[in-house]
Order: structure tokens, then sequence, then C-alpha cells
């Protein structure tokens, strides 16, 4: 017998596996559009050559992934704000479980931690931040195999 609680985790699986909307389909740079294609050739953020490269279009919806020239311009806002998140996360984070203090420099290994930490880490925020950025104006769309994709106003 299945309870309501089992039911809902299990929907909850099945709906990450089927790329149904979800907040953690951003985290896996999925199309905004149907959650299912990759936007980016490489799955691995730390091949550094192939970080930023990304498809023209979803290959799962078709969906173009270059509304118009420069449209990323702003998920350089988006990258600042989530790298601003996590210093402000690991200053908290220090701060509970070490500690500052006056009288050592506990502050300088938390900045010089935290430096390497968002410089190991921004591969991977670039990428959410375009993933964000373009989740922001194209919005999921459950019927995606019967609507056709929008064409974009201008071509690069």
């Amino acid at each position: 017998m299945i309870t309501a609680q089992n039911a809902k985790t299990n929907d909850m699986a099945t709906d990450l596996k089927e790329g149904k909307p979800g907040f953690f389909n951003i985290f896996a740079c999925k199309c905004p559009r149907c959650r299912r294609g990759d936007m980016f050739i490489d799955k691995n953020p730390w091949h550094l050559r192939n970080t930023m490269k990304m498809r023209k279009e979803c290959p799962v919806c078709g969906q173009p992934f270059e509304p118009e020239v420069g449209f990323y311009f702003g998920a350089g806002y988006v990258s600042y704000a989530l790298t601003v998140a996590l210093c402000v996360a690991t200053l908290v984070a220090w701060w509970v479980l070490i500690g500052f203090s006056f009288q050592d420099n506990r502050f300088f290994y938390w900045m010089i931690f935290n430096a390497v930490f968002l410089v190991a880490l921004q591969p991977y925020l670039m990428r959410i931040s375009r993933t964000g950025w373009l989740a922001f104006f194209t919005r999921y769309d459950p019927n995606w195999k019967n609507n056709p994709t929008q064409k974009v106003e201008r071509d690069n």
C-alpha cells in the first residue's frame, strides 16, 4: 500500500527524471522550455576550453538559446548576485563554525578560503547564470511537443 508521502516522493523523483518544471533544473543547465535538452555542449563546466560553448538551440524542443545579440549581458548581474550570496553564506558559516577574532588572522584565512572557493566554482556559476537568465525570459511549456517555438526577432 502506497502512502501519500511515498506517492509524493515518487512523483518528485519522476518529475526530475522526466524534466518537468522545478527549481533544480536550473542547476542542471537544462533548456527552460522543455526542461530536457542540455544547453551546453560539454556537460562538465570544468573543461575550461568548452565552459561557455552553448548549443544554438535545444536539441529536444528547438528553443533558440540566443534570442538576440548580446542577450547574456544580463547574466553577469545574476553571476554577481550569486557570488555575493555565496560570500555571505561562507562568512556566516565561518563565523558560526570557526569564529572571528581581533587577536589572530582568522578573518584573513576566511578571505583566502572564500577567494579559492569562488575561483574554483566560477565556471559552474557562469553556467547557472546563463541558464537562470534565459529561464527568466523563457517559460516552461508543458505542451512543448505540440506548440512550435517562437521565432527570434533577429539572428546573429
